[in-house]
């Protein structure tokens, strides 16, 4: 892996975790405003905290997932830009090796 990947690899890893924070506290800031509110009536019971731990497990597992599916993307879009730099390089060699014939043809002909 050269430093080029690897840097994207970090800064990708950031994105996510940064993503992952965010969404965290968008639904703990909700829970708490839910708690809140549900205190106010009866009591949290054994069950609601399970639930919530539950939520967030499922929203971490969703996130790790999340996290697999674009490292494979960004891993198969730098697959798919050597393949194509590779194609490039193929034509222009052969767009070389053309011209140079068609010169060879053309010198051929005025003798």
């Amino acid at each position: 892996m050269n430093s080029e990947t690897q840097y994207e690899d970090s800064v990708s890893s950031m994105v996510l975790e940064n993503i992952k924070n965010k969404l965290l506290h968008a639904f703990r800031s909700s829970a708490e405003l839910r708690t809140s509110a549900e205190t106010a009536i009866h009591p949290i019971g054994k069950s609601f905290q399970v639930n919530e731990e539950l939520r967030r497990a499922k929203i971490d597992g969703a996130i790790t997932w999340l996290r697999s599916e674009l490292l494979e993307m960004h891993s198969q879009d730098r697959q798919l830009a050597q393949t194509l730099l590779g194609l490039d390089q193929e034509i222009q060699r052969l767009r070389r090796e053309n011209g140079s014939l068609l010169l060879d043809a053309d010198s051929a002909d005025h003798l």
